[in-house]
């Protein structure tokens, strides 16, 4: 059974990190982006990303459970390395 959870990170700079997020994890793995919108696909699960002008939407989505969780702790600390000098409020809802 598929699973996901989204969250909405508030930021003016969420297009900056949608590509940043995007191209980081595109040296590894498969991922594509446009200004506004991006996905990412690993191993374990998919994230899917769309920015508009005040914030930053986020969704993962795994088969399984433990993968889910893993995933939103990877998306989650690398979006607060990358926006270190900004105090993100990241609450994901499953």
């Amino acid at each position: 059974m598929t699973r996901s959870a989204t969250t909405t990170i508030h930021s003016t700079k969420a297009g900056s990190y949608l590509q940043q997020l995007c191209k980081h994890f595109g040296h590894k793995v498969e991922a594509d982006f446009t200004p506004n919108s991006g996905w990412i696909k690993f191993g374990f699960g998919r994230a899917d990303l769309s920015a508009e002008p005040d914030c930053l939407k986020m969704t993962a989505t795994s088969d399984d459970p433990q993968a889910l969780a893993t995933l939103k702790q990877v998306l989650a600390s690398h979006l607060e390395r990358f926006a270190f000098r900004e105090d993100l409020r990241i609450d994901w809802k499953e």
